[in-house]
């Protein structure tokens, strides 16, 4: 038998993401049926009492990862991201099935406290993805009741075998210690994802995703073939695309031509493509990712923590390229906090002479946008037919006191303070800030005790990471040891 409708009445409701209105929704079958009038009754239905709530859509991350929950603390204060990749074997390294779990599980509870009900999971399982580690991490996303594409982060080179010149950088001793370190052959790799998409065991919420980590690290017979996965078996494809200025000048390098250009060339770019981060973009790659149809996850909190730059996304939406918003991992941005990522996305386009994106195109971004990143359908509004993804936010609380301008208020305010009630699928997943899908006490015990055994079981690892880190710190600050003259310079 169906659940009976669901009628949210009499609150102050965003509508079509332009506009806050008094209003009653009616839900039924996970979508939104219709909008009301904000004293409707409805017969047969579950009326929740919405007054004095701000109701508004779920954001949506369009780029995270979800091994990172189990990382807090263990990005060095200097660390720029190709220190913190040689840091990546002692953090992530050696982790039990159960562990890839607990991950996704403690990223779920902390995404959806944050007001957010879909995201985009770049998770690792180290020296190789299986087919029980993707499942057991949606899984996890499964039963907390969040929407998810759970993509397997996959390579083929290290970074030492990634940036030309590096290994030569090393004293002999380290040199031979980090060279040793392999990945397993790229063939197997994608035997394993495509095992695990043809299998995959759960509802539509939950998806299947490729993410081939960062080009560089990828073979071009790798790329090529995550990107014909992704089309066979219409998969939403993300790498992490220009990301820093090393990795510009590294594919210059290697390749003689640009990132993006390398993609396009092997096929990768398209309507399912999207690039994470996109600090380093030029204009002509700016154009080649909205001519492809592709899309860029924007990543302020985690560019800016590890000394990436800005991204110029006014830029970028200006040349039609679609953009949603994400955290990154809770290791490199320190939490999964969508606000936060919102709050940023739409004032640090205000130190740059592209453009100010304002507060209701920034929604949009962390919302629509972002769930379009995902493969999602009318998810991230609030309309007719759209998902009940929903958030219910206190109008009393200090945030919205006065209340002027609830949508500007929000974008520019809000912190997850003031989320009381979280929404999926037309399911309360959190009620009186409360979840009711995950045991946090529980979460916090294995935590703790998943975090000690890593730790101890890769302690050899962290001295060989911390040894590399400060050879690669060198590195990359002398430009990679590659002469740069024949580089434009980067936005």
């Amino acid at each position: 038998m169906p659940p009976h409708p669901i009628l949210i009445r009499g609150g102050r409701v965003l509508i079509d993401n332009a506009r806050v209105e008094a209003a009653s929704l009616l839900i039924e079958g996970g979508r939104i049926s219709a909008i009301l009038a904000p004293d409707a009754d409805v017969d047969a239905a579950e009326t929740i009492d919405a007054a004095d709530r701000l109701v508004v859509p779920g954001l949506v991350n369009a780029h995270t990862h979800s091994h990172g929950a189990l990382g807090r603390g263990g990005v060095a204060d200097d660390d720029i991201l190709e220190t913190f990749l040689a840091r990546v074997p002692a953090l992530t390294g050696g982790r039990h099935l159960s562990e890839l779990e607990l991950c996704a599980r403690l990223s779920a509870a902390e995404l959806i406290r944050k007001g957010c009900t879909a995201c985009f999971d770049l998770c690792v399982e180290l020296p190789g993805p299986t087919v029980e580690g993707i499942h057991a991490v949606a899984g996890a996303y499964e039963a907390a009741g969040l929407r998810a594409v759970v993509a397997p982060m996959i390579s083929d080179r290290t970074i030492y075998q990634a940036l030309p010149g590096l290994l030569d950088a090393f004293p002999e001793d380290l040199r031979a210690r980090v060279a040793a370190l392999q990945l397993p052959p790229w063939e197997e790799t994608l035997a394993t994802c495509r095992a695990a998409v043809r299998h995959w065991p759960f509802p539509d919420r939950v998806r299947p995703g490729i993410g081939p980590a960062i080009p560089l690290h990828c073979s071009d017979p790798f790329l090529t073939g995550c990107a014909q996965l992704a089309a066979t078996d219409e998969l939403p494809l993300q790498t992490h695309l220009a990301e820093t200025r090393s990795q510009q000048v590294a594919a210059m390098a290697r390749y003689g031509e640009r990132l993006t250009m390398r993609l396009d060339r092997l096929g990768v770019l398209g309507s399912r493509f999207s690039g994470a981060h996109g600090v380093w973009l030029d204009n002509a790659e700016i154009a080649l990712v909205a001519a492809s149809g592709g899309a860029i996850a924007h990543n302020p909190m985690s560019n800016l923590r590890i000394g990436s730059g800005i991204a110029p996304v006014a830029r970028m939406l200006a040349s039609g390229v679609r953009v949603g918003i994400g955290t990154d991992a809770s290791n490199t941005s320190d939490g999964q906090n969508m606000f936060e990522a919102l709050r940023l996305a739409t004032t640090l386009s205000r130190v740059q002479g592209d453009g100010w994106i304002a507060a209701t195109q920034a929604w949009r971004m962390a919302t629509e946008d972002s769930a379009h990143l995902l493969g999602f359908d009318r998810v991230g509004r609030i309309a007719p037919g759209w998902a009940a993804d929903l958030l219910f936010l206190d109008l009393g609380y200090c945030h919205y006191t006065p209340l002027r301008a609830p949508l500007e208020q929000l974008v520019l305010a809000e912190n997850g303070a003031a989320l009381r009630d979280v929404m999926i699928d037309g399911r309360f997943v959190m009620r009186d800030g409360k979840l009711l899908t995950l045991d946090e006490a529980a979460l916090r015990r294995d935590a703790e005790a998943a975090a000690a055994r890593i730790d101890t079981a890769n302690a050899e690892a962290r001295a060989l990471s911390i040894a590399a880190a400060a050879v690669i710190r060198g590195f990359c600050r002398g430009g990679c040891s590659v002469p740069t003259p024949q580089l434009q310079e980067f936005p």
